[in-house]
């Protein structure tokens, strides 16, 4: 039996680079380990350079709610992009260890996901997992940090944490039996394949999303993870309980479904 804590990640935007980085800051389809670790430790209050294998650890799932759409930034940079009065004191770095020079810039391309909904979840099944998890819980109700989906400028825009569900099945069977689909009652549709990302030793895709030792707070390492590819039926996930009455947001939306 396994204790399991679940995550609703939703927002405008949303991006899980993986290993890209420099001029190109891809996203992958789904949320990475790593970036969830990163939300749990931030919420916690651990600085950047904690040793996060103890989160690592922990088993982790996603399940595609809503995939999104993807959205392509065409970001440039000025060389004094932080105080235009003292252009030569904040001067960006380049990657040989110099600075940009008066008047030059740099241009990037970063890569978002637009109104996706994913749930995640995190599992152990040991003491030490089970009362981590407890703190994680607790720390996602009362964040000593600002939580972000991927890149800081993605906020989320409904609390994160669903619940912690004790001595479960598993980690999949709560994400294919357990939580409801989490997009509005508008937005869904019968039958439609749901994506699961596991972890699982044999998995047939390895991820470059581990966090490793070795790095440092600002050059991080990953190891690669195994994932197994499935899918669940959305008919098949529990119905959403109704919270009491009233016009939310999500109500207005399904106005203009017609």
């Amino acid at each position: 039996m396994s204790d399991v804590l679940v995550l609703r990640l939703s927002g405008p935007l949303q991006s899980w680079g993986g290993a890209t980085r420099y001029n190109v800051r891809g996203t992958l389809s789904h949320p990475t380990k790593s970036g969830v670790i990163g939300l749990c430790a931030g919420a916690m209050g651990w600085p950047r350079g904690t040793d996060l294998s103890s989160l690592a650890d922990l088993q982790f799932g996603v399940r595609v709610d809503q995939p999104g759409k993807l959205l392509i930034d065409y970001h440039t940079m000025s060389a004094a992009s932080h105080d235009p009065l003292h252009p030569r004191e904040q001067r960006l770095p380049t990657a040989d260890g110099k600075s940009l020079k008066p008047g030059q810039g740099k241009i990037s391309r970063r890569y978002y996901l637009q109104d996706a909904v994913f749930v995640a979840a995190l599992a152990g099944d040991r003491d030490d997992q089970r009362d981590l998890l407890q703190r994680v819980e607790a720390a996602l109700r009362a964040p000593r940090y600002p939580m972000y989906l991927g890149r800081r400028s993605c906020p989320p825009d409904k609390p994160v944490l669903v619940a912690l569900l004790r001595d479960t099945a598993g980690l999949e069977t709560v994400l294919r039996e357990v939580v409801p689909w989490q997009v509005p009652e508008w937005r869904q549709r019968n039958d439609l394949p749901l994506a699961l990302i596991l972890d699982q030793p044999d998995g047939e895709e390895l991820l470059d999303d581990l966090p490793a030792e070795g790095g440092t707070p600002f050059d991080r390492k990953f190891s690669h993870r195994p994932v197994h590819h499935t899918a669940v039926i959305s008919q098949e996930l529990p119905a959403q309980q109704k919270a009491g009455y009233g016009f939310t947001g999500d109500a207005a939306m399904s106005l203009l479904d017609g």
